[in-house]
Protein backbone atom coordinates (compact mmCIF):
# COMPACT_ATOMS: atom_id res chain seq x y z
CA UNK A 1 0.00 0.00 0.00
CA UNK A 2 1.14 3.06 -1.03
CA UNK A 3 0.59 5.68 1.16
CA UNK A 4 -0.07 9.51 0.06
CA UNK A 5 2.06 11.94 2.32
CA UNK A 6 5.45 11.63 4.14
CA UNK A 7 3.06 12.56 7.48
CA UNK A 8 1.86 9.28 7.28
CA UNK A 9 2.06 6.87 9.88
CA UNK A 10 2.60 2.83 8.33
CA UNK A 11 0.62 0.92 9.71
CA UNK A 12 1.80 -1.70 11.72
CA UNK A 13 0.68 -5.74 11.49
CA UNK A 14 1.79 -6.75 14.73
CA UNK A 15 -0.88 -8.38 16.76
CA UNK A 16 -0.91 -4.54 19.35
CA UNK A 17 -4.28 -3.00 18.93
CA UNK A 18 -5.05 -4.27 15.60
CA UNK A 19 -8.93 -2.77 16.10
CA UNK A 20 -9.35 0.88 17.95
CA UNK A 21 -12.77 1.57 19.25
CA UNK A 22 -12.80 5.42 19.57
CA UNK A 23 -15.94 7.41 20.14
CA UNK A 24 -18.38 8.73 17.78
CA UNK A 25 -20.79 11.50 19.54
CA UNK A 26 -21.80 13.65 16.68
CA UNK A 27 -24.01 13.41 14.09
CA UNK A 28 -22.54 16.03 11.82
CA UNK A 29 -19.17 14.05 12.03
CA UNK A 30 -20.71 11.06 11.49
CA UNK A 31 -21.97 12.27 8.23
CA UNK A 32 -18.35 13.82 7.36
CA UNK A 33 -17.15 10.39 7.93
CA UNK A 34 -19.91 8.59 5.79
CA UNK A 35 -19.08 10.99 3.26
CA UNK A 36 -15.39 11.14 2.95
CA UNK A 37 -14.57 8.52 5.01
CA UNK A 38 -12.42 10.20 7.35
CA UNK A 39 -12.31 10.75 11.11
CA UNK A 40 -9.75 12.69 13.37
CA UNK A 41 -8.03 12.02 16.80
CA UNK A 42 -6.51 14.67 18.91
CA UNK A 43 -2.91 13.41 19.14
CA UNK A 44 -2.42 14.58 22.96
CA UNK A 45 -5.37 11.77 22.96
CA UNK A 46 -3.18 9.10 21.48
CA UNK A 47 -0.44 9.82 23.56
CA UNK A 48 -2.18 9.79 26.78
CA UNK A 49 -4.47 6.51 26.38
CA UNK A 50 -3.44 4.96 23.32
CA UNK A 51 0.94 4.65 23.77
CA UNK A 52 2.25 1.38 22.54
CA UNK A 53 -1.11 0.14 20.80
CA UNK A 54 -1.01 2.79 18.11
CA UNK A 55 -1.61 2.78 15.01
CA UNK A 56 -4.48 0.30 13.99
CA UNK A 57 -5.35 -1.61 11.38
CA UNK A 58 -9.27 -1.03 11.75
CA UNK A 59 -11.55 1.43 13.65
CA UNK A 60 -14.67 0.89 15.03
CA UNK A 61 -16.99 3.76 16.44
CA UNK A 62 -19.05 3.59 19.93
CA UNK A 63 -22.02 5.76 19.15
CA UNK A 64 -23.37 7.74 22.17
CA UNK A 65 -27.07 8.93 23.41
CA UNK A 66 -27.03 11.90 20.52
CA UNK A 67 -27.89 8.75 17.65
CA UNK A 68 -30.62 7.62 19.11
CA UNK A 69 -31.74 3.90 18.17
CA UNK A 70 -28.21 3.06 17.74
CA UNK A 71 -26.67 4.89 20.35
CA UNK A 72 -24.74 3.39 23.31
CA UNK A 73 -23.61 0.67 20.82
CA UNK A 74 -20.82 0.17 18.01
CA UNK A 75 -22.39 -0.43 14.49
CA UNK A 76 -20.14 0.62 12.22
CA UNK A 77 -16.23 -0.55 11.45
CA UNK A 78 -13.42 0.39 8.65
CA UNK A 79 -10.38 -0.67 7.42
CA UNK A 80 -7.87 1.91 7.80
CA UNK A 81 -5.84 3.21 4.60
CA UNK A 82 -3.51 5.50 5.98
CA UNK A 83 -2.90 8.11 9.07
CA UNK A 84 -1.63 11.33 8.60
CA UNK A 85 -0.35 13.89 11.51
CA UNK A 86 -1.74 17.18 10.09
CA UNK A 87 -3.01 20.55 12.11
CA UNK A 88 -6.38 21.36 13.07
CA UNK A 89 -6.65 24.21 9.91
CA UNK A 90 -5.86 21.42 7.40
CA UNK A 91 -8.82 19.66 8.92
CA UNK A 92 -10.92 23.20 8.74
CA UNK A 93 -9.49 25.49 6.77
CA UNK A 94 -12.90 27.42 6.83
CA UNK A 95 -12.22 27.95 10.53
CA UNK A 96 -10.38 30.99 12.20
CA UNK A 97 -7.14 30.60 12.09
CA UNK A 98 -5.78 30.97 15.84
CA UNK A 99 -4.50 28.64 18.81
CA UNK A 100 -7.38 26.03 18.45
CA UNK A 101 -6.47 26.02 14.70
CA UNK A 102 -2.78 24.93 15.47
CA UNK A 103 -3.97 21.49 17.38
CA UNK A 104 -2.52 18.41 15.73
CA UNK A 105 -4.83 15.36 14.83
CA UNK A 106 -4.15 12.44 13.33
CA UNK A 107 -6.46 11.72 10.33
CA UNK A 108 -7.60 8.35 9.76
CA UNK A 109 -8.84 7.40 6.08
CA UNK A 110 -11.02 4.26 5.84
CA UNK A 111 -11.10 2.04 2.62
CA UNK A 112 -14.69 1.54 3.07
CA UNK A 113 -17.34 1.84 6.27
CA UNK A 114 -19.47 -1.28 7.37
CA UNK A 115 -22.21 -1.65 9.05
CA UNK A 116 -21.86 -4.77 11.66
CA UNK A 117 -24.55 -7.65 10.76
CA UNK A 118 -25.41 -6.60 15.05
CA UNK A 119 -24.04 -4.27 17.33
CA UNK A 120 -21.59 -4.89 19.97
CA UNK A 121 -24.10 -3.46 22.90
CA UNK A 122 -23.24 -1.91 26.17
CA UNK A 123 -25.66 -3.35 28.52
CA UNK A 124 -25.46 -0.21 31.12
CA UNK A 125 -25.20 2.23 28.24
CA UNK A 126 -21.71 3.09 29.71
CA UNK A 127 -19.08 6.18 28.75
CA UNK A 128 -16.11 4.81 27.27
CA UNK A 129 -12.62 6.40 26.71
CA UNK A 130 -10.46 4.25 23.70
CA UNK A 131 -10.64 0.38 23.95
CA UNK A 132 -7.64 -1.53 21.88
CA UNK A 133 -8.52 -4.87 20.97
CA UNK A 134 -7.67 -7.62 18.82
CA UNK A 135 -9.34 -8.64 15.54
CA UNK A 136 -10.43 -11.71 17.22
CA UNK A 137 -12.14 -10.27 19.96
CA UNK A 138 -13.93 -7.84 17.68
CA UNK A 139 -15.39 -10.57 15.50
CA UNK A 140 -16.38 -12.34 18.39
CA UNK A 141 -17.69 -9.93 20.56
CA UNK A 142 -21.29 -9.48 21.65
CA UNK A 143 -20.99 -6.82 24.20
CA UNK A 144 -18.59 -3.96 24.71
CA UNK A 145 -16.76 -5.63 27.73
CA UNK A 146 -15.63 -8.75 25.89
CA UNK A 147 -13.58 -6.26 23.43
CA UNK A 148 -11.20 -5.15 26.58
CA UNK A 149 -7.45 -6.71 26.28
CA UNK A 150 -5.45 -5.98 29.23
CA UNK A 151 -4.37 -9.05 30.49
CA UNK A 152 -5.77 -13.16 30.26
CA UNK A 153 -6.38 -12.74 33.84
CA UNK A 154 -8.68 -10.32 33.39
CA UNK A 155 -10.06 -12.73 30.28
CA UNK A 156 -10.19 -15.69 32.82
CA UNK A 157 -12.43 -14.00 35.22
CA UNK A 158 -13.98 -12.56 32.63
CA UNK A 159 -15.41 -15.23 31.51
CA UNK A 160 -16.33 -16.92 35.12
CA UNK A 161 -18.32 -13.94 35.63
CA UNK A 162 -20.25 -14.50 32.19
CA UNK A 163 -21.28 -18.37 32.37
CA UNK A 164 -22.39 -17.53 35.77
CA UNK A 165 -24.36 -14.31 34.54
CA UNK A 166 -22.71 -11.69 36.40
CA UNK A 167 -23.05 -8.40 34.72
CA UNK A 168 -19.67 -6.63 35.31
CA UNK A 169 -18.04 -3.64 33.72
CA UNK A 170 -14.33 -3.80 32.29
CA UNK A 171 -11.92 -1.29 32.83
CA UNK A 172 -14.54 1.27 34.30
CA UNK A 173 -13.30 4.85 34.16
CA UNK A 174 -14.20 6.68 37.48
CA UNK A 175 -12.71 9.92 39.29
CA UNK A 176 -12.33 9.67 42.87
CA UNK A 177 -10.62 13.41 45.03
CA UNK A 178 -9.61 14.56 41.63
CA UNK A 179 -7.97 11.25 40.78
CA UNK A 180 -8.79 9.38 37.71
CA UNK A 181 -9.03 5.62 38.25
CA UNK A 182 -9.57 2.61 35.67
CA UNK A 183 -11.25 -0.68 37.56
CA UNK A 184 -10.33 -3.91 36.12
CA UNK A 185 -14.13 -4.62 36.90
CA UNK A 186 -17.25 -2.74 38.43
CA UNK A 187 -20.10 -4.75 39.64
CA UNK A 188 -22.74 -2.24 40.89
CA UNK A 189 -25.12 -3.68 43.37
CA UNK A 190 -28.38 -3.07 44.74
CA UNK A 191 -26.71 -1.38 47.94
CA UNK A 192 -22.80 -0.87 47.07
CA UNK A 193 -20.29 -1.21 44.35
CA UNK A 194 -17.86 -4.41 44.01
CA UNK A 195 -14.24 -3.50 42.05
CA UNK A 196 -12.51 -6.48 41.14
CA UNK A 197 -8.89 -6.36 40.67
CA UNK A 198 -6.65 -8.61 39.04
CA UNK A 199 -2.91 -7.95 40.54
CA UNK A 200 -0.16 -10.08 38.38
CA UNK A 201 2.63 -11.52 40.34
CA UNK A 202 5.35 -8.22 39.02
CA UNK A 203 2.48 -5.60 40.13
CA UNK A 204 1.93 -7.70 43.10
CA UNK A 205 5.52 -7.88 44.63
CA UNK A 206 6.08 -3.99 43.84
CA UNK A 207 6.63 -1.72 46.45
CA UNK A 208 5.77 1.70 44.51
CA UNK A 209 2.38 -0.21 42.83
CA UNK A 210 2.12 -1.20 46.67
CA UNK A 211 1.57 2.43 47.39
CA UNK A 212 -0.47 3.64 44.89
CA UNK A 213 -2.64 0.83 45.45
CA UNK A 214 -3.63 1.73 48.61
CA UNK A 215 -4.37 5.33 48.22
CA UNK A 216 -6.46 3.73 44.78
CA UNK A 217 -8.28 1.50 47.90
CA UNK A 218 -8.88 4.35 50.21
CA UNK A 219 -10.08 6.61 47.82
CA UNK A 220 -12.43 4.00 46.35
CA UNK A 221 -13.27 2.98 50.02
CA UNK A 222 -14.63 6.25 50.97
CA UNK A 223 -16.63 6.35 48.10
CA UNK A 224 -18.56 3.44 48.59
CA UNK A 225 -16.55 0.88 47.05
CA UNK A 226 -15.38 -2.40 48.84
CA UNK A 227 -12.16 -3.46 46.68
CA UNK A 228 -11.08 -6.89 45.87
CA UNK A 229 -8.00 -8.14 45.05
CA UNK A 230 -7.03 -11.30 43.71
CA UNK A 231 -3.09 -12.57 42.52
CA UNK A 232 -1.97 -14.73 39.62
CA UNK A 233 -2.05 -17.74 41.62
CA UNK A 234 -5.35 -17.16 42.95
CA UNK A 235 -7.41 -16.65 39.33
CA UNK A 236 -5.35 -19.22 37.84
CA UNK A 237 -5.52 -21.92 40.81
CA UNK A 238 -8.14 -21.12 42.98
CA UNK A 239 -11.12 -19.50 40.63
CA UNK A 240 -13.89 -22.08 41.42
CA UNK A 241 -12.66 -22.56 45.09
CA UNK A 242 -12.05 -18.82 46.26
CA UNK A 243 -12.38 -15.97 43.87
CA UNK A 244 -15.67 -16.46 43.02
CA UNK A 245 -17.54 -17.18 45.88
CA UNK A 246 -15.13 -14.61 47.44
CA UNK A 247 -17.22 -12.30 44.76
CA UNK A 248 -20.66 -13.22 45.03
CA UNK A 249 -20.37 -13.27 49.15
CA UNK A 250 -19.42 -9.36 48.10
CA UNK A 251 -22.08 -9.08 45.32
CA UNK A 252 -24.56 -10.80 47.84
CA UNK A 253 -23.67 -8.90 50.96
CA UNK A 254 -24.59 -5.65 49.03
CA UNK A 255 -27.99 -7.26 48.22
CA UNK A 256 -27.36 -8.73 44.76
CA UNK A 257 -26.72 -7.36 41.26
CA UNK A 258 -28.58 -4.96 39.84
CA UNK A 259 -29.64 -5.78 36.46
CA UNK A 260 -32.02 -2.66 35.89
CA UNK A 261 -35.05 -4.80 36.41
CA UNK A 262 -37.29 -4.38 39.71
CA UNK A 263 -35.68 -6.87 41.58
CA UNK A 264 -31.94 -7.67 42.10
CA UNK A 265 -29.96 -11.15 41.42
CA UNK A 266 -28.48 -12.68 44.27
CA UNK A 267 -25.93 -15.28 42.79
CA UNK A 268 -26.12 -19.15 44.03
CA UNK A 269 -22.64 -20.93 42.93
CA UNK A 270 -24.64 -23.99 44.22
CA UNK A 271 -27.09 -23.79 41.38
CA UNK A 272 -25.58 -24.72 37.72
CA UNK A 273 -25.15 -21.49 35.64
CA UNK A 274 -27.81 -22.84 32.76
CA UNK A 275 -29.87 -23.17 35.61
CA UNK A 276 -30.39 -19.31 36.19
CA UNK A 277 -33.11 -17.65 34.16
CA UNK A 278 -31.81 -15.76 31.18
CA UNK A 279 -30.93 -11.93 32.34
CA UNK A 280 -29.48 -8.35 30.36
CA UNK A 281 -26.24 -10.79 30.48
CA UNK A 282 -28.20 -13.02 27.63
Amino acid sequence: MKLRSQNCCKLNMANRGEVLVAIMNKPLDFAKLREKLWYRIPVSSVEKWLRDKWPPQWIAFYQTKEFKQDAYAINYFGKILEIRKVFRWQLFPDEPHDAKSQSQYYQIYLSSLERLPKPIISQRRRRIIFIPTTWQKFVTATQINDLYDESRLEDRLWEEFKRWRIMAERQEYISVNKRNYFLDFAMYCAMGKVDVETDGDFWHANPEKAADDNLRDNDLKTSGWQVLRFSTLQIQEQTAEYCMPTVVKSINSYGGIDEGKTVPRKIDLSIPPDSYQPSLFG
